[in-house]
């Protein structure tokens, strides 16, 4: 796991606990406060989700665009390895 997310994953959880600790020291009955953390939760559990989605897509994306640049490059070399031998033959 690199540095930034280990950071990223600290900062995230510091907040998380925080929001908590919020939620749990607000005078309110103890079912309503149970109830915002759950929901509190549930949000941002669909966040990360639709998050960790746009990072995969986004490293899938980046991926295909290197595998067909390769791909490219590839071919433009055999061509030139091929136009080589035609000119020495």
């Amino acid at each position: 796991m690199s540095t930034k997310s280990k950071v990223l994953i600290g900062i995230l959880g510091a907040a998380a606990a925080g929001v908590v600790i919020g939620l749990l020291l607000a005078p309110e009955k103890g079912k309503d406060t149970r109830q915002k953390i759950k929901n509190t939760a549930g949000d941002w559990a669909d966040s990360l989700t639709g998050l960790w989605q746009k990072g995969k897509d986004a490293a899938e994306s980046a991926y295909s665009d290197a595998k067909g640049k390769i791909k490219g490059a590839k071919s433009e070399a055999e061509d030139k390895a091929n136009k080589a031998k035609e000119n020495f033959s």
